[in-house]
């Protein structure tokens, strides 16, 4: 089965709706994150590729809400700072840091995913596909961060709490918002 126009899907829209503005969010963490550390920084080459991924997860998103006129989140102008700030705080706290924020961002957006999967069964095909490539290049963006030293971090439980904590709020918000 497959979308057209005038059918009824809020929960796709809430689903894709929220997916953008994720996929939004991680590009200013990794845009934040590079503007401490720089280019020429060991850890650049790898958050650049999981920057382009995650640009490459939002314009598929872009081009949903605009297929399927879905009104994107009310929250934009927000995520956009609040994505650079938390990027730009935990590189300013190290490498390791940056990736205790990657490794907790990615570990909340697998959940939510697999969540997305779950009440979607085979309702979307197109939305569906594009989840299961997306998150498993997440996967791949957590365990990275993991081997690159994210839980070398002073105080990885609790600033991995508190990023998965605001990620949840995040996307409850961005679901409503």
């Amino acid at each position: 089965m497959s979308w057209k126009p005038g059918d009824r899907r809020e929960r796709s829209d809430a689903m894709i709706r929220v997916d953008q503005a994720g996929e939004y969010g991680a590009t200013r963490i990794y845009a934040g994150q590079l503007a401490v550390l720089g280019d020429r920084h060991p850890a650049a080459r790898a958050i650049h590729h999981m920057a382009a991924q995650e640009e490459r997860h939002r314009a598929f998103f872009d081009r949903m809400i605009v297929e399927r006129g879905v009104r994107p989140t009310l929250l934009q102008p927000f995520w956009t700072v609040a994505g650079f700030a938390l990027g730009a705080a935990t590189a300013a706290m190290g490498p390791d840091a940056a990736m205790a924020c990657t490794a907790a961002v990615e570990t909340e957006i697998d959940k939510h995913y697999a969540e997305q999967l779950e009440e979607l069964g085979d309702s979307d095909p197109e939305l569906s596909a594009a989840i299961v490539d997306f998150q498993a290049e997440e996967v791949e963006h957590r365990e990275h961060a993991l081997a690159a030293g994210a839980e070398n971090t002073f105080g990885y439980p609790v600033l991995s709490g508190a990023i998965r904590l605001g990620c949840r709020l995040a996307i409850a918000a961005a679901k409503r918002i």
